[in-house]
C-alpha cells in the first residue's frame, strides 16, 4: 500500500497552514532584525514632547 493515498486530507492542510505561518514568521523576524531593519523608524521618537 504506498502511504501517499492513504493521507488524510486535514494532514495536508494542516502541513500547509504549518508552512505559511513559519515562512511569516520568518518574513517577520527578518523585516524586524535584518537589513530592511535599518529603513523603519520608532513612532514614539517621533513625537517627543
Amino acid at each position: 500500500m504506498d502511504p501517499t493515498t492513504s493521507t488524510s486530507p486535514a494532514l495536508s492542510v494542516a502541513l500547509a497552514v504549518l508552512a505559511v505561518l513559519m515562512a511569516l514568521t520568518g518574513f517577520g523576524i527578518y523585516t524586524a532584525f535584518g537589513p530592511p531593519s535599518k529603513q523603519l523608524t520608532d513612532p514614539f521618537d517621533d513625537h517627543e514632547d
